[in-house]
């Protein structure tokens, strides 16, 4: 198979979503592709296409930004276009929307689509099957068809910024596309798995958030029992680093404030990864799980409490790691007084 590396990169890429998460993607992407690229953005909130506009110039991007009015636009003049948006819904309305979404583009024979979206697996299948279905059915048949991807990805805002990301592919690793797409992603993350094929990347996503959601919980079940036993919160931290109980959580996001200074959970819970997205993505763990038969002994109990943290006033919009303010863990005084005075 060929070198990532020899992979040659499209001329035109298309970028819709700038969310938290798709705005520093699109901006690693930026800085990454060859100088004479072109990168065509398209979001709801034309305010943020302005703001990527200018971000991108401020870090030297060495493609040349294009705010365009739809996601047909964007795909009209894009090679290969990447969609990263909240939920399946979103993912429709940008594919399927009629006269302005992606398949009512012209033209999409031989076009790379890259959604790394966290989504359920019926809509990512139904969107690749209605893309090979709109070129089957268009005058422009007769050329290569287009490839739909599902790519989620890992690592919060942090890793979004870094270019950091871990992104779980769905694509074979035998297949022809696999170069280019690895060399394409890896602008964005350091880690790139072909999970296999259409829909695979999005059950390897939903496993891990489904864990990643549980640690988190779990650590902050057990940080609080500790600190109310009287343990002091570093201490315990630093102890269950090196014990069995370590996880990522526990060292880049401890859900304690002042636990890791530089974490979302230390900035208010700030950013991040939102508690409603957790809940989302639990969700849609679940539901995949009871279609396959998988046993959660665990699942319904995280499910319920991400949704009581969701629908808590002090927790909403927050990142996910504020579960551990809803079950009322211990938090410094300076931050319990700063956050009242907000609410």
């Amino acid at each position: 198979m060929e070198n990532p590396e020899q992979a040659i990169f499209p001329k035109a890429f298309g970028w819709i979503g700038l969310g938290a998460m798709g705005f520093p993607m699109a901006l690693q992407l930026c800085k990454h592709v060859p100088a004479d690229s072109a990168l065509y953005i398209y979001d709801i909130d034309r305010g943020e296409m302005e703001r990527f506009a200018e971000k991108s110039k401020e870090n030297g991007a060495a493609a040349n930004v294009f705010m365009m009015n739809s996601a047909r636009e964007v795909t009209e003049n894009s090679d290969c276009i990447i969609t990263i948006v909240p939920e399946g819904w979103h993912v429709r309305a940008v594919f399927l929307t009629p006269e302005h979404g992606i398949l009512a583009a012209e033209d999409i024979s031989d076009k790379l689509f890259v959604d790394c979206s966290t989504i359920d697996i019926a809509t990512s299948l139904s969107i690749n099957e209605a893309t090979l279905n709109a070129h089957s059915s268009s005058p422009a048949s007769g050329k290569p068809p287009p490839r739909f991807y599902d790519a989620p990805v890992s690592g919060g805002t942090a890793g979004a910024s870094k270019g950091t990301l871990t992104i779980m592919l769905g694509c074979a690793p035998a297949s022809w596309d696999l170069p280019l797409l690895t060399r394409i992603l890896r602008t964005m993350g350091t880690n790139v798995y072909a999970l296999g094929g259409p829909s695979l990347g999005l059950a390897a996503k939903l496993s891990n958030n489904y864990l990643s959601g549980m640690i988190a919980l779990a650590t902050s079940e057990a940080m609080n029992l500790g600190m109310r036993l009287g343990v002091d919160p570093v201490v315990l931290q630093r102890c269950f680093s090196t014990s069995s109980g370590g996880s990522w959580v526990n060292d880049t996001v401890n859900p304690v404030p002042g636990v890791c200074p530089d974490a979302v959970t230390s900035k208010g819970y700030e950013g991040g990864f939102k508690v409603q997205l957790m809940k989302k993505d639990m969700g849609l763990a679940i539901a995949a799980a009871k279609q396959v038969g998988a046993n959660l002994v665990l699942g319904d109990a995280g499910l319920a409490a991400y949704t009581a943290a969701a629908d808590d006033p002090k927790c909403r919009d927050r990142d996910s790691r504020v579960v551990y303010r809803w079950l009322g863990g211990m938090e410094p005084p300076t931050l319990d007084s700063n956050e009242n005075a907000g609410d």
